[in-house]
């Protein structure tokens, strides 16, 4: 067989690719990153922005930018960290973060994606053994596919299940000699709920065990000062290995990734999305760092966010929406359907009421399953959010009555 015969499968999501590129999928934002923008020459009011803290559009966020790239362009620096792509900025940076979260030492990285996947592959052995989260993010399902020892999968937050599972693993380590590592979410970026950190980190007084935390939904919008899910428990000193990105609250590229100054060294050295692949750019290290002064500086961006976050859930809740367990500014809205009545809904929200929102159907949720996935932001205002909750509403009616599923998927 040729390989590229299987391409005309294109797979549960790509199956629609005909019908949907270029407006479900892989749409065409224009304008300034900010809550209202231009989807194809009309102004909508934007709810798919990774922009928790509306950094991105903030005049001094945009000439910290400009000026670091006028300074260095987008080049420097040139090359891998461990050979050619160290600078001082990029360990300033580094030494900023790990103050920030209350860890002894942190890593810069220049992708989330990749430095998820490089750390489990680097910290894990065949005589290990990894526990993780049966709803975890596919960065951490890719690490754990190039694994090449036993991982045990608990149920979404059951800590009876968690339990179970760390049993098997010490049972395996007693015959290999290996380790344990546990692997959880901060924030779940598509329900919005929380890792039940705490309940996780107690369990370290029954079991040997290390923990990982991806807290990319977290970092900048949980805790007291923003330092993220860990801080909101209050457990930050029994997280061994904290990550985060710089895509969701900072509004950039990168990540990075925070522990003890001897396995931040470790990682360093070993990591090879790191050691092969370039620095992250200059201008976006400065950019990180004048996004985490403010960050640091305006505890009214985070005030802001959850304001308006409250004030979403809340409308949609109090005319029957069912949100599910979020407990944090991700906002999904569940309801009934299939791909037409998903994709016909969308249309309709598009096009007549001018709200842009996420659509997410099979197989990310059951099938007969819809969710509308919306992120609300510290830009946003409360008559952003009364516009929607009253789109919403009218949507509702008109899935419940029947109109999205007796009409073809919409045309553009």
């Amino acid at each position: 067989m040729d390989i590229f015969d299987k391409i005309d499968n294109m797979g549960p999501i790509g199956q629609w690719q005909s019908q949907s590129h270029g407006y479900f999928s892989f749409p065409k934002l224009e304008g300034e990153i900010e809550p209202h923008m231009i989807f194809r020459g009309k102004r909508v009011l934007n709810w798919s922005l990774n922009n928790y803290l509306g950094l991105a559009n903030l005049p001094e966020v945009r000439k910290a930018d400009a000026e670091a790239a006028a300074q260095y362009g987008l080049a420097y620096p040139m090359g891998a960290r461990m050979m050619s792509g160290q600078t001082r900025k990029h360990e300033e940076l580094e030494e900023e973060l790990a103050r920030f979260v209350g860890k002894p030492s942190a890593y810069v990285l220049n992708y989330g994606y990749q430095g998820m996947v490089s750390i489990i592959d680097t910290l894990l052995g065949r005589n290990d053994v990894v526990i993780y989260d049966s709803e975890s993010h596919a960065c951490i399902i890719d690490g754990l596919r190039i694994f090449p020892g036993k991982r045990f999968v608990y149920q979404h937050n059951d800590m009876e299940s968690c339990r179970k599972q760390l049993e098997h693993a010490t049972a395996v380590v007693e015959k290999t000699g290996g380790g344990i590592l546990l692997v959880t979410e901060g924030v779940f970026g598509m329900a919005g709920d929380l890792g039940n950190l705490k309940a996780i980190t107690d369990l370290k007084k029954e079991f040997n065990f290390r923990i990982l935390v991806d807290d990319a939904h977290g970092f900048g919008t949980m805790g007291a000062t923003g330092a993220g899910t860990s801080e909101h428990f209050g457990v930050q000193d029994q997280v061994d290995i904290y990550f985060a990105t710089f895509a969701k609250s900072m509004a950039g590229i990168g990540a990075f990734v925070a522990s003890q100054e001897h396995v931040i060294r470790f990682l360093a050295y070993n990591m090879r999305s790191q050691i092969f692949a370039k620095s992250l750019p200059m201008a976006m290290v400065l950019g990180i760092q004048k996004r985490l002064e403010i960050l640091k500086s305006h505890p009214e961006l985070r005030e802001n966010l959850w304001n308006i976050a409250g004030e979403l859930q809340k409308g949609l809740r109090e005319i029957g929406f069912d949100l599910g367990r979020t407990q944090s500014p991700v906002t999904p809205v569940y309801m009934f359907g299939g791909i037409p009545e998903a994709a016909n809904m969308i249309f309709d929200l598009r096009e007549n009421f001018g709200v842009f929102c996420s659509m997410v159907v099979y197989p990310v949720v059951p099938k007969g399953q819809i969710m509308l996935r919306l992120i609300p932001t510290a830009a946003h205002t409360l008559n952003d959010v009364k516009e929607t909750v009253e789109a919403f509403r009218v949507v509702r009616d008109r899935l419940a009555a029947g109109k999205y599923n007796k009409e073809k998927i919409a045309q553009f």
